[in-house]
């Protein structure tokens, strides 16, 4: 699950918008955290963000789905791919990944 720096530039270029976005590699991939919280991902050059019963249907409705960290085991995670068209309009990426964001700030409130 490689990604370029190209795909992470651009995922940061369009999230701009928000201060304080930043990427880190990790497993071949990177995560896109702010205030030290993960919300999303890039993997394969393709990006994610965290969703719960609060956002998925958004998701779902776009044709979207889970991310698999292992493509050969039913494994997924609570993390969904951001459709094309949000992706390519920075202010409606922003206001997707804030959600993800606020869903991960509370669950680590709750813990």
């Amino acid at each position: 699950m490689p990604v370029s720096d190209e795909c992470i530039a651009y995922v940061l270029d369009q999230l701009s918008g928000w201060d304080g976005v930043i990427a880190r590699r990790m497993f071949g991939g990177a995560g896109l955290y702010r205030q030290g919280r993960m919300f999303g991902l890039i993997a394969d050059d393709t990006t994610y963000l965290k969703v719960d019963d609060s956002n998925r249907q958004a998701f779902l409705d776009a044709g979207s789905s889970a991310f698999k960290p292992y493509p050969n085991k039913p494994a997924v995670m609570s993390y969904y791919e951001v459709p094309a068209d949000v992706l390519e309009r920075p202010e409606e990426l922003v206001l997707w990944a804030r959600r993800s964001w606020s869903i991960q700030n509370s669950q680590k409130k709750k813990k």
